[in-house]
């Protein structure tokens, strides 16, 4: 017998609030990727008036206002979802990794599970592929991750 405790998150979403930040740049897959965020949440049984939407001009500006959403106090957990698309300069990296960086940081920064749906993709054909086609949906993905950190919290006591 065991004296181990194991923790784990499970994935219903029933009196979790959720704030999401959306990049308007690339929003043809970005709105993909909110309603894959928004199917995953509500089917996991989080309640449309629990989730706050706010777009933001690039993926760039995704962990600033996670940051203000996490230091509201109003949110279990936040997700930061854009899409980044790798053109003919190294741009591309730098902002994916500043962003990945800065998220992170927000997270441990505020003590929040703050998850990083932002699609890295070096063509058009990968980001259309992670945003609801043959490779799923990041933003359901996100939302799943989403609900699962904020059980996980809360069975930890945080």
């Amino acid at each position: 017998m065991s004296a181990v405790r194991e923790l784990s998150g499970n994935l219903i979403g029933k009196g979790l609030r959720v704030g999401i930040a959306i990049s308007r740049f690339n929003d043809f897959f970005t709105k993909e990727l909110k309603g894959g965020a928004l199917d995953g949440l509500i089917r996991h049984g989080v309640m449309e008036k629990d989730i706050v939407v706010a777009w933001v001009p690039g993926a760039n500006e995704l962990p600033l206002v996670l940051q203000k959403m996490a230091e509201s106090g109003k949110f279990d957990a936040l997700i930061g979802l854009g899409v980044v698309i790798q053109g003919a300069t190294a741009h591309a990296d730098l902002i994916n990794g500043q962003v990945s960086r800065s998220l992170a940081k927000v997270a441990m920064d505020t003590h929040l599970p703050v998850i990083n749906g932002v699609v890295c993709a070096g063509n058009l054909e990968q980001a259309i592929e992670r945003c609801g086609s043959k490779a799923g949906n990041k933003g359901w993905s996100a939302a799943e991750a989403a609900v699962e950190m904020a059980n996980l919290y809360r069975e930890m006591g945080s």
